[in-house]
C-alpha cells in the first residue's frame, strides 16, 4: 500500500470511529453536529477541494462535483428540517472514499503486473579492463564490445556468446519458467538472467536498440493508445454527467412547483432529498474507473504471459480476429535452414557449395547462413565483386572473376538458363557458372514444435481461417501447410505479392485479420493488416516496430492465448457496462419515485463500482487461458 493509500485508510478509520461514537453514545445537539461535521470534513475535504478547483477551471461536471453537491445538499436539508442527522452525508463520502481506495489498490495491482517488466532493465554492464571487471553504464557500451555476465546477473545488451556456456532465465521476457541453454555462437537477448556459468558476449546492438529497451518503450507507451470502448466512455461521461445534474435540478424544482400550482403543499424537502439521491446514484465512477482498469488489467495479464500489446485499441481489435495469416519462415518454421542435399553436374560438390557460399556472403538471409555453414571454409569477401541482389529471385556476382548466379528457378528463367527439376521437399537453390547450369542445393527448414498445436488452438479460439504466405516453392509450401493443417496457402510470393494477398483477404474477411511475421520484408504487411503480430525474440527490429502485438518467445501457440486474453478482457468490459448502466438506471427510476433512499444510492454508486472493479481485475488472471 502506498503512502497516499495509507493516509486515506487512516481518514476512513477516523471517520468511522467518530460516527460510531455518535451513534453508540447517542450524542445529539450541538456536540453531535460538531462530531458529524468533523467526520465529514476529515473524509471529504479533498473531494470538496477538487470540486471547487473544477468549478474555477470550468471543468464542473465530474464525480467530485456530484459528491460535493449531493453531500452538502444533504447537510443543508438536515439543517432545514432541523433533524440534526447528518449520517447520510457522512456515509456517502465515507463509502465513496472506501470505493476510491479499493479502486486505487486494484489499479496499482494491475500497474505492478506491467511495471514488473521494468525489473528487466539492467543497471550495469561488466567490461574487462586490465584483468579486472569494471561496471559501466549499458548506454556507454559500443557495438562489438565484449561484456562479461556472471551468474545471477541480467544480460544488459543483445549479443553473441563468444566464450562459456550457461542456462538463461527468460521468465521476465516470455512468461515461461523453463530455462534456456546458451553456448558459444548462440544469440542472446538483453533482459534474461544468467543462472549458472560465466558468459562472454560480443554485443550486436547499442543499448537504445536492444530488446530490453524496445520492450520498456512498448510498455511505457501502451496506455496512450485508447480503445473505442474507452473513448466512448470518456465522451459518454462528458455528456452524461451534465445531463443527470440537469435532471436532478428538474426533479428538485419541477414537482414542487407543479404541486404549488395545483394548490397543494410544495413538499420541497422530499423532492430535494430525491434529487440528491438521484445525484449520488448517477455518479459514473463504475464506468469511468472500471472500463480503463479492465483494459489495463488485460494488458498486464498479456505482458505476464509474454505477449506485449501496444495499446488497448489493439487488444480490442485482436478480440475480433477471424482470419490469421502467417508468413511461413520464422513463424511456423524455425527459420533455421540446413543443407540436406547437393546435386551437381560435373563440378565437385565442395566447389558447388564454395561458389554458392561466396556469392551469398554479403546477404544476411538465413539461406545464405546455411550455405556458408555447409561450405565450412573461410569466406574471403575480396574474391567476390559485382554483387547484385534481385528481390524474390536470388543473387548474381563475380567470384574470382567468374560469373555466378545463385537463386530459385525464377532467377534461372530470368537469365535464360535451363534448370533441372527436383522432387525433394525443401528450398531448392539453383547454381549457374558462366551462364551454364552447375547444379542445385536442397535446403530444408524445420517446423516449430508447437506450430501444429498453434493452428489447432486458433481454431478452438474461434478463428475461422488460417492462411500461410511464403516465397518458397509450391511443393514445400503445400507440404508444410498439409502437415500443420493450414486452411489456405500461397507460395512463390515476392514481398509485394504478400501485401496484395493480404489486401485480397481483407476485402473478403468477415471480421478482423491478423498477420504474423518476423522478417524485415514483413513490415509492410504487418502495417497493412488489421492487427500485426511480430515474433519478438528473434524477429527483426522493423517487424517489431511495425507490429501491434509482439510475442516475446517466438512461440506461435501464444497467438491463440493472446486472442483468448483479449476476448476475456472485452467480455469483462461489456459485463461492467451492462451491469453498471442497468443497476444505475433501475436505481435512478426508483430514486425519482422516492422508493430508493440515500443508502440505496450509496450501493448504486460505491457498491456497483467495487463489484465492477473486482470484475475488472479478473483480466489479470490469464495463466489457464
Amino acid at each position: 500500500m502506498t503512502k497516499k493509500q495509507k493516509k486515506v485508510l487512516w481518514r476512513i478509520i477516523a471517520t468511522a470511529v467518530l460516527v460510531a461514537v455518535v451513534k453508540l453514545f447517542s450524542i445529539g445537539g450541538v456536540a453531535g453536529t460538531v462530531l458529524y461535521l468533523a467526520a465529514y470534513l476529515i473524509i471529504g475535504y479533498d473531494i470538496l477541494r477538487k470540486a471547487f478547483r473544477g468549478i474555477i477551471k470550468g471543468q464542473v461536471f465530474d464525480e467530485n462535483f456530484l459528491m460535493a453537491v449531493a453531500t452538502v445538499g444533504a447537510i443543508a436539508l438536515a439543517v432545514y428540517e432541523k433533524s440534526g442527522d447528518y449520517l447520510e452525508a457522512v456515509a456517502v463520502m465515507l463509502f465513496y472514499q472506501i470505493g476510491e481506495l479499493f479502486q486505487s489498490y486494484a489499479v496499482g495491482k494491475s500497474r505492478r503486473s506491467i511495471t514488473a517488466l521494468m525489473d528487466i532493465r539492467p543497471d550495469y554492464a561488466n567490461i574487462e579492463q586490465d584483468g579486472k571487471l569494471v561496471q559501466v553504464d549499458p548506454d556507454d557500451v559500443a557495438v562489438g564490445s565484449i561484456i562479461v555476465v556472471q551468474p545471477g546477473e541480467k544480460i544488459p545488451l543483445d549479443g553473441v556468446v563468444t566464450e562459456g556456456s550457461s542456462t538463461l532465465n527468460t521468465a521476465a521476457l516470455t512468461g515461461e519458467s523453463l530455462p534456456r541453454d546458451a553456448a558459444v555462437g548462440d544469440e542472446v537477448i538483453s533482459g534474461c538472467v544468467n543462472m549458472t556459468g560465466v558468459l562472454k558476449i560480443r554485443t550486436t546492438k547499442a543499448f537504445g536498440e536492444s530488446t530490453v529497451s524496445k520492450i520498456l518503450e512498448l510498455v511505457e507507451n501502451s496506455s496512450s493508445h485508447k480503445s473505442r470502448s474507452e473513448n466512448f466512455i470518456s465522451k459518454f461521461a462528458r455528456i452524461y454527467t451534465p445531463a443527470v445534474c440537469i435532471g436532478a435540478l428538474v426533479l428538485a424544482v419541477l414537482p414542487p412547483v407543479v404541486r404549488l400550482v395545483m394548490g397543494l403543499s410544495g413538499d420541497w424537502g422530499t423532492w430535494v432529498y430525491r434529487a440528491l439521491t438521484f445525484l449520488v446514484i448517477s455518479c459514473p465512477c463504475a464506468l469511468v474507473i472500471s472500463i480503463p482498469l479492465s483494459f489495463f488489467a488485460g494488458l498486464g495479464g498479456a505482458s505476464r504471459a509474454g505477449v506485449l500489446v501496444k495499446g488497448s485499441n489493439y487488444l480490442e481489435t485482436l478480440s475480433k480476429t477471424r482470419v490469421v495469416v502467417f508468413d511461413k519462415t520464422g513463424t511456423l518454421t524455425q527459420g533455421v535452414f540446413d543443407v540436406t542435399g547437393v546435386h551437381h553436374n560435373t563440378m565437385p560438390q565442395k566447389k558447388v557449395l564454395e561458389y554458392a557460399a561466396l556469392a551469398e556472403c554479403a546477404s544476411s538471409h538465413p539461406i545464405s547462413k546455411s550455405l556458408q555453414r555447409a561450405y565450412g571454409g573461410e569466406i574471403d569477401r575480396h574474391r567476390v565483386t559485382d554483387v547484385q541482389e534481385i528481390s524474390g529471385n536470388g543473387i548474381t556476382a563475380k567470384v574470382d572473376g567468374t560469373d555466378v548466379a545463385v537463386g530459385n528457378s525464377k532467377l534461372m528463367d530470368r537469365l535464360g538458363i535451363a534448370w533441372h527439376d527436383c522432387h525433394s521437399v525443401g528450398t531448392i537453390i539453383h547454381l549457374a557458372i558462366d551462364g551454364q547450369y552447375a547444379g542445385h542445393i536442397v535446403i530444408s527448414d524445420v517446423v516449430k514444435p508447437h506450430a501444429k498445436e498453434a493452428i489447432a488452438a486458433l481454431k478452438r479460439a474461434g478463428v475461422e481461417k488460417t492462411v500461410m504466405l511464403t516465397g518458397d516453392i509450391r511443393r514445400v509450401a503445400d507440404h508444410v501447410a498439409e502437415e500443420l493443417g493450414v486452411d489456405e496457402v500461397h507460395s512463390e510470393l515476392l514481398p509485394a505479392d504478400k501485401v496484395a494477398q493480404v489486401e485480397r483477404l481483407l476485402s473478403n474477411a468477415d471480421g478482423k485479420l491478423a498477420f504474423v511475421g518476423d522478417g524485415i520484408n514483413d513490415a509492410p504487411v504487418l502495417s497493412r493488416a488489421d492487427i500485426g503480430i511480430a515474433m519478438g525474440a528473434m524477429g527483426s527490429d522493423a517487424a517489431i516496430e511495425a507490429a501491434d502485438v509482439v510475442l516475446m518467445d517466438d512461440d506461435p501457440l501464444k497467438i491463440a492465448k493472446a486472442i483468448r486474453i483479449s476476448r476475456k478482457c472485452l467480455r469483462i468490459v461489456y459485463e461492467n457496462i451492462v451491469f453498471a448502466l442497468g443497476i444505475k438506471g433501475l436505481c435512478l427510476v426508483l430514486g425519482a419515485m422516492g422508493i430508493a433512499n440515500m443508502w440505496a444510492a450509496i450501493f448504486a454508486d460505491v457498491g456497483v463500482m467495487v463489484i465492477a472493479v473486482l470484475n475488472a481485475i479478473r483480466a489479470l488472471q490469464v495463466k489457464n487461458l
